[in-house]
């Protein structure tokens, strides 16, 4: 039976038992109604006990129950039926509050992407988001829901990415930009490529690591738990003790009835799951309450270079040409014969020039793997790895280069750096402001180049030219006293590192990847900062969490002490118990914000 239809029915048997004794002077057969009803009710606590002790976990419905019992065997039948008001009550305004903190994950459930407008020819079909295959075009009317990821293709629009990244502004979208899935679509309709089917979409990405955030059972809820042991024993000695001090075993009733924290123990999963809602708002989805205790305790944490602390995205950083040529002449002779290439670093360098002032280029050839041949001006140029422009001897940069060559004649290098984002220093600060004491850089780029971005961020230790191997074994290595330890990456070869870690934090701005479903949290949002805040969220969450679990105990252990000495009528006792966990659960939701 649910929570709430008990709380009915112990209602109606109040009813009826204040009915039968105050209307009709029947108070035998009020006592008797009371008496059954509270038996049945005790009856099915025991069942749901021993559910809870099959699952591993230690309930402390045994001291409600007792509490029942007691107070019927001593003639207390009000008080015992006070205490089933109260205690199915708390239980109900534990289901509402459980609810409520996780609203905001639900939501993403119950808003999934469920229909798309198919663009065939010149018919607009209506079809199942489930049935888009990657490369179908689609019509988004204003107001829309994306339905898969997808590109831009025609229009503009702006769009409300907010209940996936937790950007409250809208986002300006054109043609060729990404969009995706479970955003909403502006004023304007556009029509877009499919580049995903539903299934592997960034908004199903987001429903499976939200369907995964209540499946395990957080650290901490174990151990509040396990307060449940000591606090049973320290209940039952004060009962006895107060019983054999005034030979009055309605005291054993009166100490019973106040020691029953059903709810209160309970405030602990309520507190983590509304810091989780409240990631959820700033962008973060933590998949385990387990990792908002880890987080909350971390030590040290270790960054991936590429697309973590850098943008994942090569610029143009240095044109080194070569007498006679002159670094104007090497950057427009390069950029002219790579401007039909399709390569990373073309891309890269072609944003970078004035692309009006390039030349028309002939007989391209492409050599796989070793760069681009081509007629520039009337010069023969060669552009891509220094083997395969020269036969000279050229020094290479350790950084990433393309290499030029005029007419068989080395001309120089242009050099591209992965940007390091603007937040990362901010970041690092932050961190060690929240009590981590180390931050390593974890990376397969050179050692120099990680060494350059590491003093400019406030990272303390660098490991460079690492396999995912080595970064799982240095991760491995780290003492005790220094964990737990946090990965933050971002691709696929992050993925082992992530699982190794203590915990595992995604950059999974740009999709499902690998390492999202290695991680134990996933970062919404192309923002850096976001985990520092995860950190910041889950600290607040663990100290509302256990203040509330210790400060209710504390005041329990005061009023059985209370009790003990007879000044509170087992009635009064219960309303004074059941109002410290319904105070406790109502203060445990403060992690929400």
């Amino acid at each position: 039976m649910r929570h709430s239809l008990k709380l009915v029915a112990t209602l109606i048997v109040g009813a009826v038992a204040l009915l039968i004794e105050f209307a009709f002077g029947q108070q035998l057969a009020a006592q008797v109604v009371v008496t059954v009803a509270g038996s049945i009710m005790s009856i099915s606590m025991v069942i749901e006990m021993i559910k809870t002790l099959r699952s591993g976990k230690f309930g402390v419905d045994l001291l409600a129950i007792m509490a029942i019992v007691a107070t019927l065997a001593v003639g207390e039948y009000w008080a015992s039926l006070m205490v089933l008001v109260m205690l199915t009550g708390g239980d109900t305004l534990e289901d509402y509050a459980s609810k409520k903190a996780g609203q905001e994950l639900k939501s993403l459930l119950d808003n999934s992407p469920q229909m798309a407008h198919l663009i065939d020819g010149t018919k607009l079909t209506d079809i199942a988001a489930d049935d888009v295959v990657v490369g179908d075009l689609l019509l988004v009317r204003p107001g829309e829901q994306v339905p898969v990821d997808s590109q831009v293709v025609e229009g503009s629009t702006t769009v409300d990415e907010s209940s996936l990244t937790g950007e409250s502004r809208l986002i300006e979208k054109n043609v060729g930009a990404e969009l995706m899935s479970g955003s909403i679509n502006g004023d304007q309709a556009i029509t877009v490529k499919a580049l995903s089917k539903a299934a592997d979409s960034q908004y199903q990405a987001i429903i499976k690591l939200v369907k995964e955030s209540a499946e395990q059972p957080a650290h901490f809820v174990r151990m509040a738990d396990r307060y449940a042991v000591p606090f049973t024993i320290i209940s039952l000695l004060i009962a006895i003790v107060a019983w054999l001090i005034s030979g009055d075993p309605v005291r054993i009733a009166e100490v019973l009835v106040v020691a029953s924290p059903c709810p209160l123990i309970l405030a602990a999963p309520i507190a983590l799951v509304s810091g989780m809602s409240r990631a959820s708002k700033n962008g973060i989805i933590v998949k385990t309450g387990t990792t908002i205790e880890k987080l909350a305790l971390a030590k040290t944490i270790a960054f991936d270079k590429t697309g973590t602390l850098t943008r994942g995205k090569l610029d143009v950083n240095e044109v080194n040409a070569v007498t006679p040529f002159s670094k104007a002449e090497l950057l427009h002779l390069a950029a002219s014969a790579e401007q039909r290439s399709g390569h990373v670093l073309a891309r890269s360098l072609i944003a970078y020039v004035d692309q009006d002032q390039l030349s028309a280029v002939n007989q391209l050839k492409e050599v796989t793997g070793q760069g681009i041949e081509a007629v520039v001006d009337g010069k023969n140029v060669k552009v891509g790895k220094a083997g395969f422009v020269s036969d000279e001897t050229v020094q290479e940069t350790e950084q990433t280069a393309m290499y030029v060559s005029v007419d068989g004649q080395y001309a120089g290098y242009i050099n591209f750096l992965d940007q390091l984002r603007p937040e990362a220093k901010d970041t690092i600060n932050q961190l060690k402001q929240l009590g981590l004491r180390r931050a390593l850089m974890l990376t397969g780029d050179h050692a120099t180049i990680a060494s350059s971005i590491a003093s400019d961020v406030g990272i303390d230790e660098v490991h460079g030219g690492l396999l995912p191997k080595d970064k799982v074994d240095i991760l491995h290595s780290i003492s005790k006293e220094n964990r737990p330890v946090i990965m933050v990456g971002d691709g696929v070869n992050d993925a082992p590192s992530l699982t190794t870690a203590d915990v595992g934090i995604a950059m999974g701005a740009h999709g499902a990847t690998s390492a999202s479903d290695s991680a134990n949290a996933v970062i919404l949002k192309d923002d850096l900062t976001r985990v520092a805040r995860a950190v910041s969220i889950s600290k607040d969450t663990m100290r509302i969490a256990r203040s509330d679990v210790l400060t209710g105990i504390v005041i329990l252990v005061i009023l059985m002490l209370i009790a003990a000495t007879g000044v509170i009528p087992a009635l009064i006792g219960a309303i004074f118990q059941e109002a410290v966990d319904t105070i406790t659960i109502l203060l445990a939701l403060r992690a929400r914000s």
